[in-house]
């Protein structure tokens, strides 16, 4: 009996010490009812918001928005103890609505819903492994599907240790320096849920990922920059400094630096003829601060073979010859005008494939350059011809032979002509702004290759190139920075894409691979003179609308700028042709504008 009795108390005690243990457990995820906005909480490519209404309980409830390649993931990660049981669960409602932990140890744990039209509650659990300390709470919706609902969310078991602030940064560097800016990176911190940059010891800047670029700065001047990690606990000590120098003033674009504070950029259909009629290189006006010929064209897509050559006399009968069409070209560079070769177009698909093909396409763009006593290179593919092979993922370090061909050739072509070398581009936006959700095929495949397949070139090309001009017509909508859809033909969608090159922007919603903004003066916005030019003609009041918000932030609209830029370089057109077939619309509200 007394051993009986014995081993009726040690159970009982097992019991009572298994309650303590229970009773001690306590809810760890931060913020899970979502009453504090989404402090605590990260969401992938902004997707998520917090609304009030519906809600479960209190006041707020996250709402996650999936779009595109995004499943509007949201998590946090929090501190645990090892070899310890947990239960998460949430409160959710929609369609597609998943819960679950990663990092645990063991065994990752997710559960989910198709649909919930009301709230309904998910729940999991898991064990840490002996050795965890973090783990990762999610939820998350899925791709093309409508928006979920999570509320009340809850992670019950042992508090871990008291989270301490992450370690200081390693690895800072400057990666590119302008006249005006300076891009920063460092290696990830573990623990850390955000970065601060400094400069001169004064702080600079917020950032998520392991990459900023610091804007504003003055030319030719040494700057120190330091970076501290974060996360709840607080912020690390400041990393090592390390010290850059911006380039002299104009830097960067090499012939650009001597043309206006405010420049005009056209094409001039000088080797075909369309409803606009041909115009004559001697009778384009003096509005024109950059004219480029169109087009350069391969002998066939993969050669590399670019041929030029006048508009043939039966097809454009007031075409010059050869000899008044470079007299021409000499009488506008001695007028302070720049006139460059424009290689690609709607008709010109060129794939640099080979490095043979880059080889030939340095030699035959060279030819035409010292044939007509150009001052550079306007690159404007078009179509097919750059998009990215299936795993090159990153624009910072491209793989695909088309792309690395090209950025090879043209670094060729800047070297061989030197710092008085004008390179422009004329991308689409769906080469460049539409990276801002998708880029190449994407992490599993199945998107258009092409998708932001302009953004490596630019981005490798930024210290050589003087204007980028992208497309802002013959355009779907695309989403902005403020993730809203943006459509051609107003003010708004020039504000919109040119605010994303000027403040930069994360390459498919990832935080740590963001595509660092362009300077200012290499900015020019690319439309379309006439109605009959291309899709998504803008009236000259609202062109005028995007310049006062872009350049004095006001005319804005809805949208709102991440800053004020007066020295945007100014405004391409398709084309000087078009504009002559109409009355000079386009050049003389440009000349009024910035008169």
């Amino acid at each position: 009996m007394a051993a009986l009795a014995a081993a009726v108390l040690t159970a009982g005690g097992l019991v009572a010490a298994a309650q303590t243990a229970r009773a001690a457990d306590a809810d760890i995820a931060r913020n899970g009812g979502f009453e504090s906005g989404l402090t605590g909480w990260s969401c992938t490519a902004g997707s998520g918001s917090v609304v009030t209404t519906p809600v479960h309980g209190g006041s707020g409830a996250l709402k996650g928005t999936p779009a595109g390649n995004d499943n509007a993931k949201c998590s946090q990660t929090v501190t645990v103890r090892p070899d310890s049981a947990y239960t998460l669960s949430s409160w959710v409602r929609g369609g597609y609505v998943y819960l679950g932990a990663s990092g645990t140890g063991t065994t990752d744990v997710s559960t989910w819903t198709q649909s919930a039209p009301d709230w309904q509650k998910l729940t999991t659990s898991f064990r840490t492994g002996p050795g965890t300390t973090s783990v990762t709470i999610y939820t998350h919706g899925w791709y093309g599907t409508p928006a979920y609902y999570a509320d009340d969310l809850t992670l019950v078991g042992p508090g871990g240790a008291p989270e301490q602030p992450p370690a200081v940064p390693t690895g800072l560097k400057a990666d590119s320096v302008t006249s005006t800016s300076v891009a920063l990176s460092w290696a990830p911190v573990t623990g850390a849920t955000g970065y601060t940059v400094y400069r001169g010891g004064a702080k600079a800047l917020d950032v998520s990922g392991t990459s900023a670029t610091v804007t504003g700065l003055s030319p030719a001047t040494a700057y120190s920059f330091q970076v501290a990690a974060t996360n709840a606990a607080g912020a690390s000590t400041l990393s090592p400094a390390v010290t850059a120098t911006t380039s002299a003033s104009g830097g960067g674009g090499g012939g650009g630096t001597d043309l206006p504070a405010h420049a005009l950029v056209g094409y001039l259909h000088s080797s075909f003829a369309n409803g606009s009629g041909y115009t004559r290189m001697a009778d384009v006006p003096a509005s024109w601060d950059v004219i480029n010929l169109a087009f350069g064209e391969p002998t066939s897509v993969t050669s590399g073979d670019i041929r030029f050559s006048l508009c043939p006399a039966a097809e454009c009968p007031n075409v010059e010859s050869a000899a008044e069409f470079k007299a021409a070209i000499k009488a506008k560079q001695a007028a302070g005008k720049k006139v460059l070769i424009s290689i690609g177009g709607a008709n010109g698909q060129v794939q640099l494939s080979t490095t043979a093909a880059r080889d030939t396409f340095v030699s035959s763009v060279s030819k035409i350059i010292d044939e007509y006593g150009l001052n550079g290179l306007d690159i404007d593919f078009e179509g097919h011809s750059l998009s990215l092979n299936t795993g090159d993922t990153d624009f910072r370090n491209p793989t695909t032979p088309v792309v690395v061909n090209l950025i090879s050739a043209i670094k060729t072509l800047k070297a061989k002509y030197g710092a008085d070398f004008v390179l422009t581009m004329a991308p689409e936006t769906f080469f460049v702004q539409l990276g801002y959700q998708y880029y190449g095929s994407g992490p599993w495949g199945g998107q258009d290759p092409r998708a932001g397949s302009y953004l490596p070139v630019i981005h490798a090309l930024r210290d050589d190139l003087t204007l980028l001009h992208v497309q802002d017509y013959n355009s779907g909508p695309i989403m902005g920075l403020d993730n809203q859809y943006h459509s051609m033909g107003g003010a708004d969608f020039h504000i919109a894409m040119t605010d994303m090159l000027l403040t930069g922007f994360p390459v498919a919603g990832d935080a740590t691979k963001v595509f660092p903004a362009l300077r200012p003066d290499q900015v020019a916005i690319g439309l379309p003179a006439s109605t009959q030019a291309g899709n998504g003609h803008t009236p000259p009041a609202e062109v005028n609308k995007a310049l006062n918000c872009l350049t004095k932030k006001t005319d804005c609209g809805s949208y709102q700028t991440h800053g004020t830029w007066p020295a945007l370089r100014g405004l391409m057109t398709w084309s000087i042709n078009w504009d002559r077939f109409n009355q000079w619309e386009f050049s003389r509200n440009f000349d009024a504008y910035f008169g």
